[in-house]
């Protein structure tokens, strides 16, 4: 099997799929798979890896620090050379000729579906009906343009099924997973403070679609209700200023962004419960990382993060301050070791093996035995 991932529209806010990629690309290695990663890049390069062939192309940055490729036709030259038998996008709009150049050459399609457009977009904007016409017209044309379409919950699912089943194009649900090994719970649990602090933690984006005012405001809903806490806040992101008035006199400290995923476990760990309440999150890795570090999770009422979180290794609240306050203070009223132990047993579940297991399947053209069988 010649697996060629095809990884476009790269930037800062994009650490979850880079995290995914690289990933699914050590499991289609490890398993035996030939394997290309197209990115893009300041500029043309070629590095051989112990993951396979990795090609840059120089592509135009198109804000926020993204770069996007906007030459379809130099992809297709790199994958005429290298023959795969199977190509997964998560490029929804520049990278479609692909899909045709590859259908009329009899190589499988799989489009790896990231993040729901229509709700992303309406987080972005702050306008409910954004361009609604507009998504769908174009995920019609998604489900006739590609073999499968790959997506990470039933959440995601909602957006592809119809339009999927009257194009006969198959969806399948995979999960994504988590690292255990380096997301896992500190080895002396007796040296976390015993000082009636409720340590919270939030670990993203700070960009209005990935809702960081949602953590910080329930942190300050706790403080008004007199909650002694502490909110640590990881990651970059253009609203920093916003989320700072926002906090106003509430302890919530910025801390900017953790290099190094070991350095971001044992932030993760140190926390009694972590924020993760975004309601358009198509997936949520960062909820598997707090989980996989012992750590409970309160997330929102909805959306695929939703469906990672259950009543024992978490709680969920509706999409405002008040009720999530609510789910943060039954979640810490629970015995520790019970709490961290049930978080843990949860991520456990989602290793990266079993995504690249679906995903081999996927891309053998074999029935991926459903969720729950």
């Amino acid at each position: 099997m010649r697996i060629a991932q095809l990884a476009n529209f790269i930037g800062p806010a994009s650490g979850g799929m880079k995290t995914a990629v690289a990933a699914l690309g050590r499991g289609y290695a490890g398993a035996g798979a030939e394997r290309l990663l197209v990115v893009p890049g300041p500029v043309d390069a070629r590095t051989r890896t112990p993951e396979g062939l990795v090609v840059q192309l120089r592509a135009p940055r198109v804000g926020g620090g993204y770069r996007l490729i906007v030459e379809p036709w130099r992809v297709i030259d790199v994958l005429e050379e290298f023959g795969p038998t199977s190509v997964e996008s998560s490029d929804k709009l520049t990278l479609l000729p692909v899909a045709r150049w590859a259908r009329r050459h009899g190589v499988r399609t799989v489009l790896f579906s990231h993040e729901r457009l229509g709700d992303m977009l309406a987080m972005r904007t702050g306008l409910d009906a954004t361009s609604k016409v507009s998504i769908a017209l174009l995920n019609r044309l998604l489900v006739r343009s590609f073999d499968t379409v790959v997506v990470t919950s039933a959440y995601a699912r909602r957006e592809f099924q119809a339009l999927a089943d009257s194009a006969g194009c198959p969806v399948e649900q995979v999960p994504l997973g988590v690292d255990l090994d380096t997301f896992r719970p500190p080895l002396a649990a007796a040296s976390r403070p015993v000082d009636g602090v409720l340590r919270l933690v939030h670990a993203g984006r700070l960009s209005r679609e990935k809702s960081p005012h949602l953590a910080v405001a329930t942190a300050v809903e706790l403080h008004r209700r007199g909650v002694p806490l502490r909110l640590d806040v990881y990651g970059e992101g253009p609203h920093r200023d916003e989320l700072l008035a926002l906090a106003g006199a509430a302890p919530v400290v910025f801390h900017g962004f953790v290099d190094g995923r070991a350095d971001l476990a044992r932030r993760l760990a140190a926390a009694d419960v972590a924020l993760s309440v975004c309601p358009g999150e198509t997936f949520g890795l960062a909820v598997l990382e707090a989980l996989a570090c012992g750590t409970p999770v309160v997330t929102a009422d909805r959306g695929g993060a939703r469906e990672l979180v259950d009543a024992t290794s978490g709680g969920w609240g509706a999409p405002n301050a008040t009720s999530l306050a609510d789910a943060v203070l039954e979640v810490a009223a629970r015995p520790v070791p019970v709490r961290r132990a049930a978080a843990r047993a949860r991520a456990s579940l989602f290793p990266w093996s079993a995504t690249v297991d679906r995903m081999l399947g996927v891309h053998a053209g074999r029935l991926v035995v459903p969720l729950g069988a």
